[in-house]
């Protein structure tokens, strides 16, 4: 059973960092993507970032690109999710997934068979 340890959530005012992490373990077969989606109160679930594995490249969301940055340690099997110049609207909770599936659409969360419970983000203006 595939598991996915999320940490580094929290509150932060507008401008500032925060960088997220999440720990995959249990496997059998290789991750394909790892990475992030965020959903906010009253809206639905999105993708933010995610990083093919294989070949350590990177896919973002329009409303991120510039300030978000995912990366990966593949020998601990952990993604990272830097977020800076953060805004308000980025107030959600932040959720690692993954999938070993070469999947279509890497930032739609039906392609993901794979959750962590997530993690807070809140920025205030």
């Amino acid at each position: 059973q595939v598991r996915l340890l999320e940490s580094g959530g929290g509150q932060v005012q507008a401008g500032g960092s925060l960088r997220l992490s999440c720990a995959a373990s249990g496997s059998s077969s290789t991750n394909v993507y790892m990475g992030w989606f965020r959903q906010a109160p009253g809206k639905e679930r999105e993708g933010v970032a995610v990083i093919n594995i294989p070949s350590d490249w990177p896919l973002y969301a329009d409303p991120i690109k510039g300030r978000f940055t995912v990366s990966q340690d593949k020998g601990n099997n952990t993604v990272y999710l830097q977020m800076d110049s953060l805004k308000p609207e980025d107030t959600a909770m932040y959720y690692c997934v993954t999938t070993t599936d070469w999947i279509q659409w890497p930032l739609r969360p039906g392609e993901y068979k794979y959750w962590g419970q997530g993690t807070q983000v809140t920025v205030s203006s």
